[in-house]
């Protein structure tokens, strides 16, 4: 790794999920953070794990099919350029902005979290055990 960690990266969180009342397994409590916005997770595992669920909450609960949908709901126009971060994501995951995304397949999965995870940090240091355990981790329950 070159450079500074990026705050996903030092956190463990390369999402960047804001902390709310989920109760993220391996979330660092609040008191032992220096992060008090977002998430901090003990590995970066559980942090990918995270944003796997949050994805996949988008989906099965929210009714995100197309790549767009999921787009527009993690990085909503409020806060992000989220053209811009559709644009990037499409092109680093090989997934059409509006074709329909089945993400219970891990392969498919597997390509938008690291495609995310790189828009996040602007680099993705995970190699590919770390981000497939995290996968069949939040597929698997």
């Amino acid at each position: 790794m070159t450079g500074e960690p990026t705050r996903g990266e030092r956190d463990n969180d390369p999402g960047n999920l804001r902390r709310d009342a989920t109760p993220w397994l391996g979330l660092v409590p609040l008191a032992d953070c220096v992060e008090q916005v977002f998430c901090t997770f003990d590995t970066p595992v559980h942090g990918i794990r995270a944003l796997c669920k949050v994805l996949l909450s988008y989906q099965r609960l929210d009714g995100c099919r197309t790549l767009a949908q999921v787009i527009d709901r993690y990085a909503p126009k409020t806060e992000n350029d989220t053209d811009a971060y559709l644009a990037d994501v499409v092109a680093r995951a090989g997934v059409g902005a509006g074709e329909v995304l089945d993400l219970a397949r891990p392969a498919e999965l597997t390509n938008i979290v690291r495609a995310i995870i790189f828009h996040e940090n602007g680099r993705c240091i995970y190699d590919a055990a770390v981000v497939s355990k995290a996968v069949s981790l939040a597929l698997a329950d």
